[in-house]
């Protein structure tokens, strides 16, 4: 039996707390499932307090990081904004996590950090989320590994009978791919504009390698860059989606609201994405194929 679609916004937030809490009234009453922001050090309001408003004035809509960077924060550290926001939201708060992206060096120098190469933030990220995973399930975690030293550290915040934190974690490439496979509960599928359903294959089958026998229990979301010819402004004549779409990509859905609707059906049958996300400014657009989908 298909997974049935969830639906998000990812959003970066506003420059005034009204137009902030607006916009998140407004995702839900939109019908979105989620609203997930991203973690931008230089440029974005920081991600945990400004869920925590969200959570505040919201009842129904799911809110989630989108992704952290692990570097910039220390695992218990991260767990014990978790499990608050997850208080806050009686449960609706979803931790994102992913090994930074390939631009965020100046986010590290900003710390004073080491940008790393990608084996080794990834060995790093995949030593975190074995600390996180303990403390969220209310385990104490004393652990020497290669990056990190943790004592007796707790987290007791978790209510009993409180769903677990669901994890989500972002890869592109095959190890990080095959990674999340073996440790998350969802998968942020790195795609480009550019990605066809044949290459986006190839990174399902590195998360079914990773994930083995836990495969079907994955969740596999896809961000979408255009929604029935509308991109967001920072694709603004950069990208044709009408292109994209005769070109088969996977991250483009073209059409009517019906025919739009179609082709995620399909993606997920070939592919198994049901988890499907819009950038705030496709909102709009994407909400009546959202509903079509709904219960499907």
């Amino acid at each position: 039996m298909a997974r049935p679609f969830r639906f998000g916004v990812v959003t970066g937030g506003a420059r005034s707390r009204s137009a902030w809490l607006d916009q998140v009234r407004r995702i839900e009453a939109l019908g979105f499932d989620t609203l997930v922001m991203p973690d931008n050090l230089a440029h974005l309001p920081a991600v945990f307090p400004a869920l925590a408003a969200a959570a505040a004035v919201t009842e129904r809509l799911h809110l989630g990081t989108y992704v952290l960077a692990n570097d910039l924060r220390h695992p218990v550290l991260v767990a014990k904004e978790a499990a608050t926001l997850a208080m806050l939201s009686d449960g609706r708060f979803e931790l994102g996590l992913g090994a930074g992206r390939p631009d965020a060096a100046l986010e590290n120098r900003m710390l004073g950090l080491p940008f790393d190469q990608g084996g080794v933030r990834l060995e790093r990220l995949e030593e975190s989320i074995g600390i996180i995973r303990r403390l969220l399930a209310g385990e104490t975690v004393t652990a020497r590994g290669t990056h990190y030293t943790v004592d007796d550290a707790v987290i007791a915040l978790r209510a009993e009978g409180a769903p677990p934190v669901p994890l989500l974690v972002a890869a592109s490439r095959p190890r990080m791919l095959r990674l999340a496979g073996r440790v998350a509960d969802g998968v942020a599928l790195g795609v480009g504009y550019e990605t066809t359903e044949q290459a986006k294959a190839t990174l399902v089958e590195q998360v079914r390698v990773g994930a083995g026998g836990r495969f079907d229990d994955l969740e596999l979301d896809l961000n979408l860059m255009a929604v029935g010819g509308i991109v967001p402004r920072f694709l603004a004549g950069r990208v044709d989606p009408e292109a994209l779409a005769a070109r088969g990509s996977v991250a483009v859905v073209s059409g009517t609201p019906a025919d739009m609707a179609d082709q995620l059906r399909q993606r997920r049958e070939t592919l198994g994405v049901s988890y499907l996300l819009v950038g705030e400014e496709l909102a709009d657009a994407f909400a009546p194929v959202a509903e079509l989908l709904r219960d499907s």
